[in-house]
């Protein structure tokens, strides 16, 4: 599954949404099928499977087709941005509309309206990650030279042990969309070992190509394309 690590920015000023004059009243215990309703009477395209959640990071993720996250918070955002996911997440969007529609959305202060359940600590350094990191670190600059003319900005790093599908994330700062780090399953070094990290590695350093060069950071036919170009397989998870 793609996890779009997306962003927030200053809350926008328009005729519908005026920013709260004190805390913003939280999104009540209905607002996941509230604002599934609401996205699908605005022409959301079919999805298997839609569903809603608190995460810091992630403000909307998708496989086209089969599978939405969105962010809770956006139940209490207007009927402009909630148009705004639908234009962004619709097969053909053109990419001027798509990022026009991806600033629209990201400016709403979702995390004031649907706070996170519990804060995330940064996951501790453990035994041996030293190497590890600066082994990513090296594969990072050696596969930017040789695949991306060296054009892609140096980025922290980081191991994880909570990924438990996922092999890889880019995270981007919630504000401007700039790459923040990028994270590696720990779970996915100890089982796959370097030749399928490298791999995990480089489709993340795809997403910053995108993030970088101001395209959608998506799993689509560009995503594809690149993928292909640098000689990797498109998937976000291990196949069973």
């Amino acid at each position: 599954m793609l996890q779009l690590l997306l962003w927030q920015a200053e809350e926008e000023a328009t005729s519908d949404h005026q920013p709260p004059t004190d805390r913003p009243e939280p999104v009540g215990l209905l607002a996941a099928e509230t604002l599934i309703a609401r996205l699908k009477a605005r022409g959301l395209p079919a999805f298997d499977q839609v569903e809603t959640h608190r995460n810091q990071h992630v403000m909307l993720s998708w496989v086209p087709g089969r599978r939405l996250r969105v962010h809770e918070g956006y139940a209490a955002a207007p009927d402009a941005v909630l148009q705004a996911i639908v234009r962004f997440v619709t097969p053909g969007t053109r990419r001027a509309a798509r990022l026009e529609a991806r600033r629209v959305f990201l400016e709403f202060p979702v995390d004031e309206y649907a706070p996170p359940v519990k804060p995330r600590r940064p996951s501790r350094l453990r035994p041996g990650d030293a190497p590890a990191l600066l082994e990513l670190s090296r594969l990072h600059r050696a596969m930017n030279q040789a695949h991306f003319d060296a054009a892609l900005q140096t980025i922290p790093i980081r191991l994880s042990g909570r990924m438990r599908t996922r092999l890889g994330e880019l995270r981007l700062d919630r504000r401007t969309g700039r790459p923040v780090c990028i994270g590696i399953s720990r779970r996915h070094l100890r089982r796959d070992g370097w030749i399928g990290v490298r791999e995990t590695l480089l489709h993340e350093m795809v997403h910053q190509w995108q993030a970088e060069t101001g395209r959608p950071v998506d799993h689509g036919t560009e995503f594809r394309r690149k993928a292909r170009q640098v000689g990797i397989t498109p998937r976000a998870v291990r196949p069973d």
